[in-house]
């Protein structure tokens, strides 16, 4: 099999959409009892950042957050048996799929109340400068994010002690069935809005994985070398319904035209193309990934599956700190 920076980031992001497909297929068995929020369509962003983290760097994220955990080297049997809620997985069955984390590659946290994570974000970058670490932290919310005060308050506090703490949003315009237009003044700018803080700002467009990882790169580079924090705005496009394994452009809240229009701009079909056409790879090269990732998957599933549950007792720990 061919190596090449561009394959790899292909792979990853294949095997993000292959595993949340397998979650989607296999949900109606109602052996997955936890919502789940997934990335389909979105996995450009969180390939294209997580390309350029160093194996010390900081990564916390909110309800969509598999393609996160996965991009960061999370591990996947852990994040399947989690959402089966067996005691194998990453938060021993009792957090499910919005509450993942994996600190042996940095994967500090997701949680599902919006706008959540960018505090503690800021709170480890504080920390690693406190204790002169090199570490750069990278937090990803939706830009229903940005309307909570906290997001104010935490970019404020960033940047006034020019903290090293990236900023990532994932515009899917959508916060459930709200469109960006009731839920934003139309002459209102992320970018803009960014830069009334006082933070480097910038818009990229986050289907194009090869243009994420160029921006993020530099945003990255920024925070490592001391100059503070930056918010990068990446204009992308969820699927599937806001939580669940189904499609939805049925119920009226965007139009079928709107779904297929955006799902031409897809990550993985751009860089497939791109790596064809340039010659970077052939077609029997892209099989073998496909079916790499279909043993690797199986073997999650198999492995979530014939996990066993936690003990009764395990409900009754971990509820307040000691």
């Amino acid at each position: 099999m061919k190596t090449h920076p561009s394959i790899e980031l292909y792979r990853e992001m294949l095997r993000i959409r292959r595993v949340e497909e397998r979650i989607a297929e296999l949900y109606p068995e109602q052996e997955i009892r936890c919502p789940v929020h997934l990335c389909i369509g979105q996995e450009g962003v969180a390939v294209g950042v997580s390309a350029n983290l160093k194996p010390q760097d900081y990564v916390l994220s909110g309800h969509r957050s598999h393609g996160h955990y996965l991009a960061r080297g999370g591990n996947l049997k852990a994040m399947m048996a989690e959402l089966w809620g067996k005691v194998t997985g990453c938060c021993q069955g009792k957090g499910g799929s919005m509450h993942l984390i994996d600190l042996s590659v940095g994967f500090l946290a997701s949680t599902p109340i919006v706008a959540s994570t960018i505090p503690i974000a800021v709170g480890a970058a504080l920390g690693s400068v406190m204790k002169n670490e090199d570490r750069v932290t990278v937090v990803y919310f939706g830009e229903a994010a940005t309307e909570e005060g906290t997001f104010h308050e935490a970019a404020n506090y960033a940047v006034l002690k020019k903290l090293p703490v990236v900023f990532v949003c994932e515009n899917n315009l959508y916060s459930v069935y709200s469109p960006l237009e009731v839920r934003q003044p139309p002459e209102r700018s992320l970018v803009e809005l960014a830069r009334g803080h006082g933070m480097e700002s910038h818009w990229e467009d986050g289907n194009d994985v090869l243009a994420v990882k160029r921006l993020s790169e530099h945003a990255i580079d920024h925070a490592r070398a001391g100059k503070g924090p930056s918010l990068l705005e990446f204009s992308t496009y969820r699927w599937y319904e806001h939580c669940g394994p189904n499609l939805d452009n049925h119920i009226g809240y965007r139009t079928e035209e709107e779904f297929l229009t955006w799902k031409k701009t897809c990550p993985l079909l751009k860089l497939r193309e791109s790596l064809l056409a340039e010659g970077i790879c052939a077609e029997p090269d892209l099989s073998l990934i496909e079916e790499d990732l279909k043993a690797e998957i199986d073997d999650a599933v198999r492995f979530a599956k014939e996990s066993p549950f936690g003990e009764e007792d395990l409900a009754y720990q971990h509820i307040y700190a000691t």
